[in-house]
Formats: structure tokens, sequence, C-alpha cells
């Protein structure tokens, strides 16, 4: 489901909650190997080619996050091992469902834009198999979500089903925040659900709602002008860059805030959450770049640390 596909018109990504842009001319140092060599490469190596192109059109990074978010958190509010593994396994199965969909549904913008940062456009994997990985993700999330219990799996359900409608159809409208805040919104609820703990406080899902919607503009900064080239014009589009940067400054210091003072007085975990809050946004937006979206991600998991640290207060225990 949640942080972060949403960025540029070909890999933005739902907001991964199961969150990743069409640059144009963004190379990386090596491309994979195109579809002749793929073709006249052993079966062996063609599936280890194919293996590390699916693992690449995941968006490792926001998927790899979130689910460790969603696996400490369960562990941190009380849940068993067996619980704690049903989440990772539910969050993960989301997280692949949202970022190899989004390539899939993005391929022919991604080629149109020369991505060849993309598996689909060097040749390394085919839209067909991307598309038959995607579709076996969105089949197994079903099942590992709802061994998580009715009520937490048909909540992440819920949330798997905002990111994928973030990439077929809301990516591109003054909408595409919502995915977001609801896929990230609803992760609080659904680890303490699964852990029989019942709905997290309404400040837990606050929070990481603002969180979300934050971590949506910092992925769509670095790539406004390409995406307006390609046709996707989401809410950071519209509001530009300045307005998008300041917006998202406000939403991520404020998420921090809530999750900080929410449940009472913050406690030392909840200042050096502030002041992490803080360093980390300054070096997002003075950097520019990648910059905040990765400092997204880095106040995501200080954000975890303070929901870990007021764990009885999550689960009202």
């Amino acid at each position: 489901m949640l942080l972060d596909r949403p960025a540029h018109a070909a890999s933005q990504v739902g907001p991964h909650i199961g969150a990743g842009s069409a640059r144009p001319g963004r190379r990386l140092a090596r491309p994979g190997p195109g579809l002749g060599e793929t073709a006249a490469m052993s079966p062996r190596r063609t599936a280890g080619v194919r293996a590390r192109a699916l693992l690449r059109a995941c968006h490792p990074e926001p998927t790899l996050a979130v689910t460790a978010v969603a696996g400490a958190l369960a562990a941190g509010v009380g849940a068993g091992p067996a619980t704690v593994t049903a989440v990772v396994a539910a969050f993960l199965a989301g997280q692949l469902a949202t970022g190899w969909s989004n390539d899939w549904l993005d391929a022919d913008r991604d080629r149109a834009s020369g991505r060849s940062d993309k598996p689909t456009v060097t040749g390394a994997l085919p839209d067909r198999v991307l598309g038959t990985a995607a579709l076996a993700a969105v089949v197994a999330v079903v099942p590992l979500s709802l061994l998580l219990g009715p009520a937490a799996g048909l909540l992440h359900l819920a949330a798997v089903a905002s990111a994928l409608a973030y990439n077929g159809l809301l990516k591109g409208g003054t909408l595409s925040f919502l995915p977001y805040a609801l896929s990230f919104g609803a992760l609080p609820s659904i680890v303490t659900l699964a852990a029989g703990e019942g709905v997290a406080p309404a400040w837990a899902g606050v929070g990481a709602a603002l969180l979300g919607v934050g971590a949506h503009l910092a992925n769509a900064l670095p790539d406004l002008e390409a995406d307006r080239m390609n046709g996707v014009v989401g809410l950071p589009h519209r509001l530009g860059r300045r307005a998008s940067t300041s917006l998202m400054g406000v939403l991520l210091l404020a998420a921090t805030v809530v999750l900080a003072l929410g449940p009472g007085a913050p406690g030392a975990a909840g200042v050096l959450a502030l002041v992490a809050a803080a360093l980390l946004l300054g070096v997002g937006v003075l950097r520019g770049g990648r910059a905040p979206f990765l400092a997204a991600i880095a106040l995501a998991l200080v954000d975890v640390a303070l929901l870990l640290a007021r764990g009885a207060a999550l689960t009202g225990g």
C-alpha cells in the first residue's frame, strides 16, 4: 500500500501502503540488457536478469520501508511472532502489487520518455512478465490480508485498493493526494487490529495520513515538469514547485507534532523526534532533487520509532 509509489509520469507509484518519475534523459550508468541480448541468453541467465528487473520494478526503497515499518510497529504493540510475520507478508504483497502495477501501467509512457532506468524500456523485463507478477501479487494479497483477521484484513485490502486506484485513476488529478492519506492513515489501525488491540487512536491515524500526503508531495517534486509533458497533472503539479515544497514541509512537520504530542506530553522520545524532523526537512528542502523523498522515508522511520516508544499509548494500554 503505503510510501511511496507516487512521482513522475512514468514511475510515480501509488501510496505504497502498499508509496517512486518520467524524467526525460534520465539514465542509469549501466542500463540492462536489450531485447536482443535477453533473447540470446540461456534460460538460467534470463531468469536471473528478470528476477533482478522485477526487484527494480517493485520500487524497492518504499516497498522495504513500508513493510519494515508495519512489521516493527506490530512488534512494538505487542503482537506475537506469528502475527508479526503475517503483517510483514501482507504488507509486502501489497507493496509488490502497488509497485509492479505502477510500472506495468506506465510502460508505454516510460518508453515514450526514453526511461532507460526502467526494465520494461531496456527489454530486461517484458510487459507480459511484469503484468503477470503484478496480478500474482494482487491475488496473493487477499488471503495474506485476511490472515490478519477480518477487520484488519479488510482494512488492509481497502488500503491496497486505494494505492491501486492511484496508479490507475487518480495519479493525474486534483485528488492524487487522497490515496496517500487513506492508505497511510489506515496503517496504524491495520496493525493494532491485527494485534487484537482494536482501532488505533485518532492521533495515530491523522499523523500517519499527514505523513502520507507529505510523502506524495516529496516524491513528485523532482519530476513536476516531466510529468506535465507526459500528461500527469496531480495536486503537486497544480500547486507548483514552490507551493508544493512549502506544503510538504508543513505537513511532515505537522505529522511529527501530532505523533509526538497526540498521546500527551512528548517526553524525551517526542522531543528527539521533533528535532530529527526539523533536521531532515531542512536537508531535504535545501538539497532538492530526490532528497525530499528520501527525507520523507527517513522521517517515516523516525515517526515509527516514536510510535514504538509510545506503544502503550497507541494501543490504549
